[in-house]
Parts: structure tokens; C-alpha cells; sequence
């Protein structure tokens, strides 16, 4: 479901070995962004829909995660401190099928606790957590992400590492073009960059205006992010695997119905974090429709030699008229 997928973070399946149906159980909201002061409670509540057969009973455990990579996919690193140890809700909830119930949650944050971004998730999974020192239970669970901001002054910092098409191609034969930037968040809380990439052409004519970051991925402190931002009708996938090698006619056919030809230049601006922090970069390209041109070539030869010849033809039956019309003078 479309819904339960946000900046590939926000769900969580196949967490061990066996994996709990995706189908099975269905959290709402799918992410909780809260700000706190430093001793405050918050308190909230989660749905939770059961859409397996059979009563099940579904038990909570809670995990911190950082940044893996920079994917934004991210990496659980357990809850022996920090925000994971500030959540408390129902140990387990037994559901009927098709049912539903709120789930009430609360988070204290300790009156010490430092001014900045945490992050960490509410499991809910179909074996109890192991005790502690205990064997790895073995089940599936999914989540929702938890992203407290407590109160004060957070330093913010980071720039723009990179902008500049994927694999760094200059030349392309057609659309979809994909442009990829990462960015560094050295601060002490996440940042949700916001903007937009113009793409003009040899003309300096806006051919394109695409939203810098459309899903409203972030930056967790401390790590880079890459972003990716596509120009065009994205390929069908085969596989899991985009489309990259089409026939010689289906990409001459996507060059007509997306037709574009020359020089352009992308130029990118960016703001992110409450001191609006900016940055801008420009990458040059080219796109060269060499199939469809070479068609068009090809349609041009065939058509001057088939009006030369019969220009010919034309003109010999004209002359051949002429002659046989021409009055004997003998």
C-alpha cells in the first residue's frame, strides 16, 4: 500500500528471519514527527488494523536507528538508551480479524536531555521481544518511525556535497533523464531540503521544472543523504530492474513523443533548516536523438531519390510530348 511507504524509512518488514505477511497488520500513522521540552510528556496513539485470518496477538518493542549509508535507509541499533527507552505503550494487543484498535502511546523526555534531533520506531511484531541476555525470538514486525525534535538551541551546518546527472553522463539519446544530489547535515537535527531544478534549454527556455525533493526525504544529523530527481516518464521496471535496453524504434518513438534536442544546462536551488540555509549548483548536458534523426535522414534520402527519379521521368515525358507534338517540316 501505497500510503505505508514514506522516503523508504517508514515501514519495516522481514526484521528477522521469518517474515510477518506485509498484509497482516496495517499501522496508522506511518511516521510521528514530535517536538518536547526537556522533562515533557507527550502522549499519542497509534491504529492498528489486523488483515490476517485469525485472531493474532501483536507485541511492542522499540529500537533507536541511525542513518545506513546515503540511501536513508536506516539502521537499527538497538534501545539501551536514548529515545527508544523514552517510549512506553502496550506490551501486546490481541486483534480479531479485521479489527482494529488505538493503541495509546507516551514519551517522557528526561529534564537532562540535550536539545536536538532523536530517532527510533514502534515495532509491533508477531513474537514476544526476547528477555534480555535471552535467544533472538524469531518473527516478523513493522513499524513507524519516531522523530523527536526537543526543544533549544540546535546548531545547523552541512552543504551541498554533489549535483550532477547519474553516472555523471553528459550525453543522452532520450528521456528519462535522472539527476542525483547529495547533501550533508552536520547540525544537530534533521533537515527536509526543499526547491526545485530548472532545466533550460540552447534557448534559455524552461523546458522543466522538477520539486527537489518530492517525498520529503531527510537528513539525519551527521550522515549525507543522496537524493534523486527524474526528468521524464520513469521506464517500466522487469524484474525489479529498470528498463534500459529498449529496441531502436521504441526509443525513436519516445524521442518524437518526448522530443528534445541540443544543450541544457539544470540549475538547482536548495533551502533547508529553520536559519533557511541555501545552496545552488548548475550541471550541463546534452541530448542527441540519433535514432530519430537517423530515421529522419533516412525518410529525407529516400524522399530526394524518389523525387529525382521521377523528376526525371517528369522531364523525359514533357521532352518525349514535345517531340511528338512538334510540327514536320518536310
Amino acid at each position: 500500500m501505497k500510503f505505508l511507504v514514506y522516503i523508504g524509512l517508514l515501514i519495516f518488514v522481514c526484521m528477522v528471519l521469518l517474515p510477518l505477511d506485509v498484509e497482516a497488520l496495517t499501522i496508522s500513522p506511518v511516521r510521528l514527527e514530535i517536538t518536547a521540552d526537556p522533562g515533557q510528556t507527550v502522549t499519542g496513539k497509534l491504529l492498528l488494523l489486523n488483515e490476517q485470518n485469525g485472531t493474532t496477538t501483536f507485541y511492542s518493542s522499540f529500537e533507536n536507528f541511525e542513518p545506513s549509508g546515503d540511501s536513508g535507509t536506516p539502521r537499527f541499533i538497538g534501545a539501551e538508551d536514548g529515545l527508544a527507552t523514552w517510549i512506553k505503550t502496550d506490551g501486546k494487543i490481541t486483534l480479531e480479524s479485521g479489527t482494529s484498535t488505538s493503541v495509546p502511546f507516551s514519551i517522557t523526555v528526561p529534564d537532562n536531555a540535550e536539545p536536538g534531533g532523536y530517532f527510533a520506531a514502534i515495532f509491533f511484531g508477531s513474537q514476544p521481544p526476547a528477555p534480555a541476555g535471552g535467544e533472538v525470538s524469531i518473527g516478523g514486525k513493522i513499524g513507524v518511525l519516531v522523530l523527536l525534535r526537543v526543544s533549544g538551541e540546535v546548531a545547523e551546518g552541512g552543504g551541498l556535497l554533489e549535483f550532477a546527472t547519474k553516472e555523471k553522463n553528459r550525453f543522452f539519446s532520450t528521456l528519462p533523464i535522472s539527476f542525483i544530489y547529495r547533501l550533508n547535515n552536520t547540525g544537530g537535527n534533521r533537515v527536509v531540503p526543499q526547491g526545485e531544478i530548472k532545466i533550460k534549454n540552447t534557448f534559455q527556455l524552461i523546458s522543466a521544472t522538477l520539486l527537489a525533493n518530492e517525498n520529503e526525504g531527510s537528513v539525519l544529523p551527521g550522515s549525507i543523504r543522496k537524493f534523486e530527481v527524474v526528468w521524464g516518464n520513469k521506464l517500466p521496471m522487469i524484474d525489479n530492474k529498470e528498463e534500459s535496453d529498449s529496441g531502436f524504434f521504441t526509443v525513436a518513438g519516445r524521442q518524437l513523443k518526448e522530443f528534445h534536442f541540443g544543450w541544457y544546462a539544470a540549475k538547482m536551488s536548495l533551502v533547508w533548516g529553520d536559519t533557511n540555509q541555501t545552496a545552488n549548483a548548475t550541471y550541463n548536458f546534452f541530448v542527441i536523438p540519433w535514432q530519430l534523426l537517423l530515421i529522419i535522414f533516412a525518410i529525407a534520402i529516400a524522399v530526394f531519390i524518389i523525387g529525382r527519379q521521377m523528376l526525371r521521368k517528369y522531364n523525359r515525358l514533357i521532352i518525349a510530348q514535345a517531340m511528338r507534338n512538334q510540327p514536320n517540316n518536310e
